[in-house]
């Protein structure tokens, strides 16, 4: 890897291999740097932190990093009706949340309700969804599988 000084530029460039943190957005760096890490971290391993009747009705909606003024927190979307069993089962979360993090990352847990379907999400298909225009570019196709995949995928796409 070379150092080099350009001279029209006021920084220098390093040629060759780039850090990956060099690649990265603005963006991305300051959340990172606001220790987006945590977030992330507890949304990825949230099934193994609060065990699976939790995690049924609850998941990480933001993490707030702590300041002068007010403490680190974690907003947790949880589902009508399971407000008390999440209430009861706090310092469990809290303590399991930062043994798995390593160090207290988080002080506090905020909890935010939802109304949730306790339904399973069913699909919404149509028997009419595709136009009759494209159904007529869709028959103009020659090859069977194509135009067969085609009227399959159009089935779940309907116009507004």
């Amino acid at each position: 890897m070379d150092f080099k000084n350009n001279t029209k530029h006021r920084y220098k460039n390093i040629q060759g291999l780039r850090s990956f943190k060099n690649t990265l957005p603005k963006e991305v760096k300051k959340i990172i740097s606001k220790k987006g890490h945590i977030y992330s971290e507890t949304l990825d391993n949230w099934r193994s932190i609060v065990g699976e009747e939790l995690f049924k009705v609850c998941y990480p909606k933001s993490f707030k990093n702590s300041n002068r003024i007010s403490p680190s927190y974690l907003s947790i979307m949880v589902k009508r009706g399971h407000e008390v069993d999440i209430e009861y089962s706090k310092k469990k979360i809290l303590s399991r949340l930062n043994s798995y993090l390593g160090y207290n990352a988080v002080e506090k847990l905020k909890f935010v309700s939802f109304e949730g379907n306790d339904g399973v999400f069913k699909e919404k298909v149509l028997d009419n969804a595709t136009n009759n225009k494209y159904k007529n570019e869709i028959s103009k196709i020659k090859n069977e599988k194509v135009k067969k995949s085609l009227e399959e995928l159009s089935k779940y796409f309907y116009k507004k």
